[in-house]
């Protein structure tokens, strides 16, 4: 009797072994085809879902740097030596177009001015002389000749003086408002803020010196990103983009795109984007890193679960469900990620039934 419980006993647990173990598919695999048997229990574990079409849009990130736009920057760097007589400048500073920044007491302007002071008066003096010999002609105690000496004078000096006056104007100076031994003064060539100042009262500036000083409105800035050629395409001008600042964490700020390159660059195989971005806050500053997101147009896509898609010698696919209990292997060609999800550009079309979970289930068959 104990000999029989013990052998039933063994009958029992080979029993449950068996069970445990069994397959969990006996599909038998044609190909790229998987056929699975009636009541096979791999049904149950997978799930199945139909393709469709769903607006898309392609997502580009790439790093960049914040830079002054360069119609509201300028560093400051007199054409003309001299000896610094006065300044107004200090850090910080707000300035107008063409406001006054410091003087400098300037040899070449100088000597422009008695050249143009100089010829000023010889061109009134040739003038009268003119007009006298005009005078005694109507009179008929002139001559022809000296009242075209006159005239051939009076020519010869106005252009003197025209020549004297373009010598003023390279100071941009009013010759109007010109009087002689005045300093000359340099003016703001922006509008904008005082970032830089290396103007020291009594120093004397070199005609080929550095810049002194440097003005700039950060009120705009332009973020320059670099992005991959194989990318470009996706990046239109006026598109809008979102901007995260390493130094800001957590600011997520917006931009516009303002001009894309035409020219790739050869070393990094990427084209330069000027990103436009409002910085009435001064947040952003010349010089720093941030990332940039753009975001293309959406347009009609079909996108899978990142869960259906499975991969075969560097070549990604999908089960594509042609019956109740038939399933057949597709090789597909994928272009980018959304929210766990998979756009496909080819090997797939809408209305296609693919398995979007458990199509490792399949593999055993394999």
């Amino acid at each position: 009797m104990r000999t029989r419980l013990i052998a039933a006993g063994m009958l029992t647990a080979a029993a449950c072994h068996s069970v445990k173990d069994a397959p969990i598919t006996t599909a038998v695999p044609q190909g790229d085809t998987i056929t699975l048997p009636a009541g096979s229990i791999v049904k149950n574990r997978i799930k199945i879902n139909a393709v469709v079409s769903t607006p898309y849009s392609r997502e580009v990130s790439t790093a960049g740097t914040v830079k002054a736009i360069p119609t509201q920057y300028a560093e400051i760097a007199p054409p003309f030596q001299g000896r610094v007589t006065k300044s107004y400048l200090h850090l910080g500073m707000k300035t107008q177009l063409e406001a006054p920044l410091f003087e400098i007491s300037s040899p070449d302007f100088i000597a422009a001015q008695k050249v143009f002071f100089q010829e000023k008066t010889q061109l009134q003096q040739a003038e009268r002389t003119w007009q006298r010999q005009q005078d005694l002609m109507a009179n008929g105690v002139g001559t022809q000749k000296d009242l075209e000496e006159a005239l051939t004078a009076y020519e010869v000096e106005k252009k003197e003086y025209e020549n004297a006056v373009m010598g003023i104007r390279i100071f941009k100076v009013n010759p109007a408002q010109l009087s002689l031994g005045q300093p000359l003064v340099i003016r703001a060539p922006v509008a904008g803020e005082v970032i830089e100042n290396k103007v020291v009262l009594g120093q004397f500036i070199k005609d080929d010196a550095a810049s002194v000083a440097t003005i700039a409105d950060l009120s705009g800035v332009w973020i320059a990103g670099q992005v991959k050629e194989k990318d470009i395409r996706f990046i239109h001008t006026g598109d809008e983009c979102t901007i995260e600042v390493v130094a800001l964490p957590g600011v997520l700020l917006k931009g516009k795109v303002y001009h894309v390159n035409a020219v790739v660059d050869e070393d990094t195989r990427s084209v330069q984007v000027l990103i436009a971005v409002t910085n009435t806050d001064h947040a952003l500053k010349p010089g720093m890193y941030v990332t940039v997101n753009f975001k293309d147009h959406p347009v009609p896509s079909l996108l899978i679960p990142a869960t259906a898609l499975l991969q075969a010698n560097d070549a990604p696919y999908v089960f594509v469900a042609t019956g109740e209990a038939q399933f057949v292997k597709r090789t597909i060609t994928t272009n980018g990620t959304s929210n766990n999800q998979v756009v496909v550009t080819a090997g797939l079309q809408a209305g296609d039934r693919i398995v979007t979970e458990g199509g490792f289930y399949l593999l055993d068959a394999k």
